[in-house]
C-alpha cells in the first residue's frame, strides 16, 4: 500500500516537471520607456498627398521622434506605441485613437525610434506630445 502511494506520488511529480519542461516559453508583454519624444515635419516625398484615414480632406505629415529604453537583455518586438497627440488648441488630433504605431524591434538599452504620422491640415500647431509608452514581446510573435 505504501508502496503505490509512493509511486503515485512520483509520478504526478515527474508529470508536473515535465509539463514545465516540455511546455513553449511564453511570451511576456514588456514595458518600453519612450523619452525625448518630439516631432519634426515630414520630407517631401513622404509629405506628397497626404490624407486622413477618414476620407480625401488634406492633411500634414509629421514624424514622431524619441528615444526607447529596453530595460531588459532582450530585444522586444512588435512593440505598440501609445500616446496621445493634441494640437495648439488643446484638441485632440487622433480621435478616440491611443495606438499611435508600433516598433518592429527594440534593442536592450536606448534607441531611437520614429513614427509618421498624419494630422488634418486645419489643425493648428504647434502639437503637444504627451503620455508616449511603448509595450512589446519578448519573442517575436506569428505573422
Amino acid at each position: 500500500m505504501q508502496l503505490r502511494s509512493l509511486t503515485v506520488v512520483f509520478i504526478s511529480c515527474l508529470i508536473t516537471f515535465l509539463s514545465w519542461a516540455i511546455a513553449p516559453p511564453v511570451i511576456a508583454l514588456t514595458q518600453i520607456k519612450l523619452f525625448d519624444v518630439s516631432y519634426k515635419d515630414c520630407p517631401p516625398e513622404l509629405a506628397q498627398g497626404a490624407v486622413i484615414s477618414s476620407g480625401s480632406a488634406a492633411a500634414s505629415c509629421f514624424i514622431v521622434i524619441g528615444k526607447a529604453e529596453n530595460g531588459t537583455n532582450k530585444t522586444v518586438y512588435d512593440a505598440d506605441i501609445f500616446g496621445r497627440i493634441y494640437d495648439a488648441n488643446n484638441d485632440s488630433v487622433m480621435q478616440n485613437r491611443t495606438r499611435l504605431g508600433s516598433i518592429s524591434e527594440v534593442p536592450p538599452g536606448i534607441s531611437d525610434f520614429e513614427l509618421r504620422i498624419s494630422v488634418p491640415s486645419n489643425q493648428p500647431t504647434p502639437l503637444k506630445l504627451k503620455q508616449f509608452k511603448a509595450a512589446g514581446f519578448s519573442g517575436q510573435v506569428r505573422r
